[in-house]
């Protein structure tokens, strides 16, 4: 196997990577920056009031997000498996 084909399927599996994860970062992100906001004002420093907001919103990505995040890691399988046979060469 060349390194050009190891590179390759590194980078296509590094960007499908950050695709699948993408949305429940960016709504992870908001959902602790708005709970951020709500703590600093109200002067409330409870720790699990920062956490349970975070994985309720990111269980929710995941059901609302979960076919789009299935087609994209199914396409990179897909795709790896199509050029198995360059590997083996």
């Amino acid at each position: 196997m060349r390194t050009e084909t190891v590179i390759q399927i590194a980078g296509d599996a590094v960007y499908a990577t950050l695709m699948a994860s993408a949305p429940m970062l960016i709504i992870a992100l908001v959902v602790g920056l708005a709970v951020s906001i709500f703590q600093a004002t109200t002067q409330i420093q409870e720790q699990t009031l920062a956490f349970v907001p975070k994985i309720v919103a990111v269980m929710l990505s995941i059901m609302f997000f979960g076919p789009w995040i299935l087609s994209i890691l199914v396409d990179f399988t897909y795709r790896l498996l199509d050029n198995l046979h360059r590997f083996i060469g």
